[in-house]
This record gives structure tokens, sequence and C-alpha cells, in this order.
């Protein structure tokens, strides 16, 4: 056995070589040598919160954005993201990030539906690191039993993590369940908007960007205590016209109905492979789904944003995205009694005219 030192990291413990240094890693599939580098960076003197946030959570962003450019498959998505999370467990380990216990008591989780739980993940770690006594129950933890923990914890502060939109409506449940036990709702992830604008529509009692500014409000002084006989339709009246509700439950048939009409509008998709046919109902079934959390929050917007998105998406794996403006225009044939959702399928279409003559104008 080999009793020397490990030579040191190449370039210090800098945060953007050793993120470098772990993209490598962990693109490579390689969990050790992404843990073993991690270890040896707090061994250097890293700042273990710098390391979290600035190194790993860096890492992940990237892993996001070439499984986004079609670079890295979903496979390798997964698997990359999971030796971000050995990362984050091997740093917890570590000596240097023992932090006695000097604030309050705080749950961490994601809400019902939401699978991405690293952010939530770093957000619990650097709280750890701050001080806190972190309750961290990982992804998609359904509203009951969140409320069910905060009864027998009788935590300070909730922190709630979402990364994707349509999991709002489940966001907005929890947020409410827990301000009506007395518990404050702290908010964070990208399916909150810009700004955090869908915190605020949504009632939460304070937002962040990311984990690090999270940890400061959090430090800055206790969120108030809500207020008892706050109801869901109070922050959303329009609701009561009933139109996110029934797409809702028509969901499966829209997607049937859409489909089916496809073939006729946009005839390449007979020449689909069972694969492709597969992927573009899928595509429907999310077009419905952030369609429904569009009427929820009554923001065209968040619609638009997504299709946009999408677009790009499928022009980057070589998919033509032609195919969406005539499935918008279908999907808005068959809600023909629902005003509020056509306006949006129609902003949509708009919305995806105005980025194609846009890229058509770079390239001319």
């Amino acid at each position: 056995m080999s009793t020397s030192t490990p030579p040191r990291l190449p370039g210090g413990t800098h945060p953007g070589r050793l993120t470098e240094l772990l993209w490598q890693s962990v693109s490579a599939g390689d969990e050790h040598a992404a843990t073993a580098l991690v270890l040896r960076a707090l061994e250097e003197g890293a700042d273990p919160e710098s390391v979290l946030l600035d190194v790993i959570g860096a890492v992940q962003g990237r892993v996001g954005e070439e499984w986004a450019a079609n670079r890295i498959t979903v496979a390798q998505e997964h698997a990359a993201t999971a030796i971000n999370e050995r990362a984050v467990s091997a740093l917890a380990l570590h000596p240097s990030t023992r932090t006695p216990v000097t604030r309050g008591r705080i749950t961490v989780a994601c809400v019902d539906g939401e699978w991405h739980a690293l952010p939530a993940r770093l957000l619990g770690e650097v709280l750890k690191l701050r001080g806190w006594h972190v309750d961290y129950l990982g992804a998609q933890v359904p509203t009951p039993h969140l409320i069910s923990h905060l009864h027998m914890t009788r935590a300070d502060v909730v922190a709630l993590s979402s990364s994707i939109a349509v999991r709002l409506p489940a966001a907005h449940a929890a947020i409410t369940a827990c301000q009506a036990v007395g518990v404050p709702v702290l908010v964070g992830g990208a399916a909150f908007g810009r700004q955090g604008r869908y915190a605020t529509l949504l009632g939460a009692d304070a937002w962040a960007p990311d984990a690090r500014a999270a940890a400061d409000r959090l430090a800055a002084g206790p969120l108030s205590r809500p207020q008892p006989g706050h109801q869901q339709i109070d922050d959303l009246p329009h609701l009561a016209d009933q139109e996110c509700t029934l797409v809702v439950r028509h969901r499966d048939a829209l997607v049937r109905k859409v489909f089916t009409a496809l073939e006729d509008a946009f005839p390449a998709l007979r020449a689909y492979t069972d694969t492709q046919r597969d992927r573009t109902a899928e595509d429907l079934a999310h077009i419905v789904e952030f369609l429904a959390t569009a009427l929820y929050t009554g923001d065209d917007e968040l619609f638009t944003e997504f299709v946009g998105w999408t677009a790009r998406v499928l022009e980057a794996r070589g998919v033509p995205a032609q195919s969406l403006p005539p499935a918008l225009s279908l999907l808005a044939r068959e809600l023909g009694d629902f005003p509020r959702a056509t306006r949006i399928l129609r902003r949509g279409t708009e919305a995806l005219s105005t980025d194609h003559s846009t890229a058509a104008g770079n390239t001319a």
C-alpha cells in the first residue's frame, strides 16, 4: 500500500479549474475520479460551500445544457446527475463540513411530482454548513406526508424546490398547506420563473434564485408566520372559469384526437418510425400539460416560452419543428369553447413564427 501524498490539484482549488476537472470526470462516467477530486479539493482548503455551488452546481448546469443541445443522451444525463449526487454525499461526510447547529430547523423538499432533487440537496447541504438543522426529504414529496412531517418536527420554515413549471399547481397546494399549519415557505427553482414571479403569484413567503441567496435570505431574519384562513382560490380567482380543470381532465383524449388529426395536417408524420411517433405523442402530452399550467397561473408567457424551448430542442435533435404550429392549431380547434386556452395557443403559434423569422434572418 502506498503511503505517499497524492499530488496537489493542478491549478489549485480555483472553482473554475475544479469545475473543468469535475466535468471531465463526470462526462467520462468516472465516479471515483469525481469524488476523489472533491475530497482532494477540500483537503487542500477549498471552501465547501463554493465546491457545492460553484463547482458541482456549475457542472450540473452544464449537464442540462449538453442534454438540451443533444450532445449527451438522457441516459448519460442521468448517469452524470448520479455522479454529482455521489460527489455531494462525499463532501457532506468530510470532516471540514461538520458544522454545529446554531440556527433553527428547516425542512427541504421537492414538491410532489418533481424528480429533479439535486438543487434541493445542494440547498440542504449549504444550510447545514450555515448552522441549520436540516431535514432533507428528497424528490417528489406528497403534500400530506410533508404536512405530517411538519407536525412531528415543528420546523421553523420549509424550503420547497421545483424545476419544471408543470409542477406549479402541486407547489401551490404545498405552499398553502404548509402555511395552514403555521409554517412559512421559501421557494426556489426554475419552475418559479424569472425573478420568482410565480412564487409571488402562488403566495410563497419568500423566493430565492439559488441556494446561496436562499441561505442569505434565511440568515437575514425569520420569515413571518403566515396568517390562517388563506385558500388557494384567493391567489388565482381566474380559475373559477374551470378551463384548467377541464383541460387536465381531458388531457389524454385531447392528445389522441390531435395526434390522429396531425397525420393529415402534417403528412410527414405518416413516415415516422414507431419510436418517433411515440416521441411525438409525448411532446403533445407535454404541450397540453404546459397549456394547463399557463391556464392555472393565468400567464400566457409560460406557454410561449415552453413552445419556443421545445422547438429549439427538436431542431437540435434533427426533428422538424414545423410540426408544432399545426399541432397548436388542432389543439385550439378542439378547445374552441375555451377563450383563454385558444388565446394562449394562438400566442404560442405567433411566438414560433417570430422565432423562425428571427432565425432565418440570422442565417441569411
